[in-house]
Formats: structure tokens, C-alpha cells, sequence
């Protein structure tokens, strides 16, 4: 009697947990895409008349001293 080959089983479960997940995401992705052209309205860039707002200065925060 053969012996059972674990590692195809323990791969195909994998692939199979990828599959799923890879679904899960293109329902999302697909979920925002159908919401995106209220949003796109905003992602546009302002006209080139209006001035874009001054980045504010950057802050580096240190890490403490252990």
C-alpha cells in the first residue's frame, strides 16, 4: 500500500486558500470600482488657476534611546 504524499495535500490546500482569497479580493476590488465614480470627482487635480496649498514642514520623530 502506498504511503499518503502530505506535501501534495498540504500544497493543494494552499492553492486552493489562495484561490479563494485571490476571489474574495477581485469581489472587493470590483465592489469599489462600482463606488469609484463618486470618488473619482475628487481625485481630480484642481484646475491649474487655483494655487495648491504649501506642503506643512516635516516632523522626524526620534526613536527613544534604550
Amino acid at each position: 500500500m502506498p504511503k499518503p504524499n502530505y506535501a501534495f495535500e498540504k500544497r493543494q490546500r494552499e492553492l486552493a486558500k489562495k484561490k479563494k482569497q485571490d476571489e474574495k479580493d477581485a469581489r472587493k476590488r470590483e465592489a469599489r470600482e462600482a463606488n469609484a465614480p463618486v470618488a473619482a470627482s475628487a481625485t481630480e487635480s484642481p484646475p491649474a488657476d487655483v494655487p495648491s496649498p504649501a506642503p506643512g514642514p516635516r516632523v522626524h520623530l526620534r526613536k527613544p534611546d534604550m
